[in-house]
């Protein structure tokens, strides 16, 4: 407990998923929390059932394709608690069914993909840095993606955007670090949130499964975790970074399983 005592996070993307993981741990480790989504009672219930559990949030809307609406969520923060020394830039879109191979995908769904994905984690940051510089400091924690390093058969705009998203935690480590502002980045590789128990079949899930080092599939509990520990003094000297948080689904040779399977079958 107590491991981000005193801190002020604006968490977005919050209502559901990673998001609302993360708020409701860093509030539950002493942060004063701003959940802030699209879905906008979505966001005040989270905050209502933190301030249930003995912790301090609000709820507010946010359009992460709008930069007024950015830009008003950070001043609301500041307004309500006086400063803000995390922000989790957590809003994140897909669509498989625009966002499909180079040749043939929505080039208005590139659009909207990079301006949601991309451009939020660029407004977000903008506005907050001058309150952190202010404060003394702060930690910018960035929702990337393991698309962001590797190539796919389908979401060319997604994997494009979550890219540039590492990238730009590096430019901004690096500008704003004599700040004591540190930003980095995690990097989920599939995490069964409830929208990805919806949308993904068995067979899907099995197909990640038979990929990953490890026996299971990641919760949103493991990415909210992973932001408390950036969001704290605990990770005071990394900054720049990104964090892939994937069940070990990236590190082998890509046909490791199958000859694994093959000396399985000859031992018989």
């Amino acid at each position: 407990m107590g491991r981000v005592q005193g801190k002020v996070a604006l968490v977005t993307g919050g209502a559901s998923g990673i998001g609302l993981s993360a708020a409701t741990l860093l509030a539950k480790e002493g942060a004063k929390v701003v959940v802030a989504d699209f879905n906008v009672e979505g966001a005040k219930e989270v905050a209502e059932n933190i301030n249930a559990q003995g912790g301090e949030a609000i709820g507010m809307f946010l359009d992460a394709g709008n930069e007024n609406s950015i830009k008003e969520a950070v001043e609301q923060t500041v307004q309500h608690f006086g400063t803000i020394t995390v922000l989790f830039n957590n809003v994140g879109l897909t669509n498989l069914q625009k966002d499909l191979d180079v040749v043939n995908l929505d080039l208005e769904e590139w659009d909207r993909l990079m301006n949601v994905n991309l451009k939020s984690v660029l407004v977000g940051s903008r506005y907050a840095i001058p309150h952190m510089a202010k404060a003394g400091g702060g930690s910018i924690i960035n929702t990337a993606s393991m698309a962001g390093f590797t190539g796919d058969v389908v979401r060319s705009a997604y994997g494009a955007s979550k890219a540039a998203v590492v990238n730009l935690t590096k430019y901004i480590a690096a500008q704003y670090g004599k700040d004591k502002i540190r930003c980095n980045a995690i990097a989920p590789g599939l995490i069964l949130t409830p929208a990805a128990k919806r949308n993904m079949s068995q067979q899907v899930l099995d197909i990640f499964a038979k990929y990953n080092a490890l026996p299971y599939h990641g919760e949103a509990d493991d990415i909210g975790y992973t932001a408390v520990f950036l969001a704290s003094e605990e990770s005071k000297f990394i900054t720049g970074q990104t964090i892939q948080v994937e069940g070990g689904h990236y590190i082998a040779n890509p046909s490791a399983p199958d000859f694994m399977e093959l000396m399985r079958q000859a031992q018989k």
